[in-house]
């Protein structure tokens, strides 16, 4: 996809004609979708169809979803289109109560019914009637343009969700097609915190500085808070801190956690973040993508699978505390020399191997800290962009003045959930920035989720 940005918004259209072509349009939208075909690509028949928990979702209804959403798009405007030989609203519908009756998350995995070649005929036969929609359009209009655009970012957040579920059904059992290794590592480093100045701070998407980038309406509109100074640390939370934690007695002292949190530790008997268990010599392991590795030998990579109650607790123990999404979007965003705020930590170009570990750089898995010197913020905060999604003390609520731009789709869950900041190894390059905001329940960590602490 780097030859052309497809983040782009229509405002850039009506000087671009070429751009907005059917034909460049669907070459755009089929490489989205063969991203997501190579992550399932390793996957035997029977791994489509299992769903581990109930919050998990089987890889067929991935892939039926991702499709229904397309389909559901073209039955509007494609009048030309001949649906698929079965409705598969019920089924493959998620949260949206306009297309009517939902399915039961938690029974995804169920059933047997579409099946998984049933699945791939609805997922290649949508490929064929959005060729057929696209390329019948010499120019695009703006308002299509816009709901392909909102498709292709659905997409990538589906794709991640996709390998947190498949990081729960197989991990080391699941093999990627490639796995590489951090292409800008530095074994040198110093822990550290990082004062960042207070004062006014215009947070949220600037639609005004970039028309050519796709947002989300819940990371708008940009509007001024106060913060205080405060230290930010330079580098997430690694497995060796948070290893001494657990020695530290830190799932067993009740004076740590929030009492929500204590009493889940208790009633789910957690003694370590998720995927992590003791070998036959009582050390502590982790199994991932990558295989089973002793914690000792990936002590200086983030931690991960933690929980906002677990990322809290270390924090107090630690004696810090974790940021608010305000003071984690500064730390990464302005640029004090401009007095301006950047798209990404290093500036405003997208990301690549040396600045970022993303879902593009393959490498299955969290870097070690310190492994993008390039990627790092104006005040020298590091991989605050890739990794692991970092919690924050902040609820998911709209900011002031906020208007839905798509109904359904975000603001139904301004409740009860944590912002997280930052995107994952999981995460597209094309999918995130300073300004996304993730959110999930303080409770679940099947998320590539950790953290990094303030005071």
């Amino acid at each position: 996809m780097d030859n052309i940005n497809i983040m782009r918004t229509s405002n850039e259209l009506k000087n671009d004609e070429t751009f907005t072509t059917g034909e460049n349009l669907f070459k755009e939208f089929l490489k989205v979708r063969e991203q997501t075909i190579e992550i399932v690509r390793p996957l035997e028949i029977e791994d489509y169809v299992v769903q581990t928990e109930a919050f998990m979702s089987p890889p067929r209804w991935h892939l039926g979803h991702l499709s229904w959403f397309y389909d559901q798009l073209l039955r509007k405007h494609f009048r030309g289109y001949q649906p698929y030989k079965e409705n598969y609203d019920y089924y493959f519908n998620s949260y949206y109560l306009t297309f009517g009756e939902l399915f039961n998350k938690s029974k995804r995995g169920t059933i047997s019914r579409p099946t998984v070649k049933e699945t791939l005929g609805y997922w290649y036969w949508v490929n064929d009637e959005v060729k057929k929609y696209l390329c019948s359009h010499e120019i695009i209009t703006e308002d299509i343009y816009d709901l392909f655009i909102l498709g292709f970012n659905h997409e990538y957040q589906h794709q991640e969700l996709l390998i947190y579920d498949l990081q729960h059904l197989l991990a080391d059992k699941y093999n990627p097609a490639e796995i590489r290794s951090s292409q800008g590592r530095s074994d040198k480093y110093k822990k550290e915190l990082i004062k960042i100045p207070g004062g006014l701070f215009e947070m949220g998407f600037d639609t005004n500085k970039h028309q050519n980038v796709f947002a989300y309406d819940i990371e708008m509109p940009v509007h001024k808070i106060f913060l205080n100074d405060f230290f930010m640390d330079k580098y997430p939370v690694t497995n060796g801190d948070y290893l001494e934690f657990m020695k530290d007695s830190g799932y067993g002292n009740f004076k740590f956690w929030l009492s929500e949190g204590w009493e889940t530790v208790n009633r789910e008997k957690w003694k370590a973040p998720l995927y992590w268990q003791t070998n036959d010599n009582g050390d502590w392991i982790r199994i991932d993508f990558r295989g089973e590795k002793k914690i000792s030998e990936i002590a200086d990579e983030p931690v991960t699978n933690v929980s906002y109650f677990e990322a809290d607790a270390f924090a107090k123990w630690a004696g810090k505390r974790l940021p608010t999404e305000a003071e984690w979007e500064k730390a990464a965003s302005f640029d004090e020399d401009s007095g301006k705020n950047r798209l990404f930590p290093w500036g405003d170009d997208l990301p690549d191997d040396f600045k970022a570990n993303l879902l593009e750089s393959k490498l299955w898995g969290t870097a070690k800290i310190n492994s993008y010197p390039e990627g790092k913020s104006y005040f020298g905060c590091h991989q605050l962009i890739g990794d692991m999604w970092e919690w924050t003390s902040s609820e998911f609520m709209p900011y002031p003045g906020f208007r839905t731009g798509f109904a359904e789709y975000n603001d139904k869950w301004f409740n009860n959930q944590k912002v997280l900041r930052g995107g994952s190894f999981g995460t597209s390059k094309y999918s995130t920035r300073n300004t996304y905001r993730n959110f999930f329940k303080i409770h679940e960590r099947w998320l590539i989720s950790g953290f990094r602490c303030a005071i």
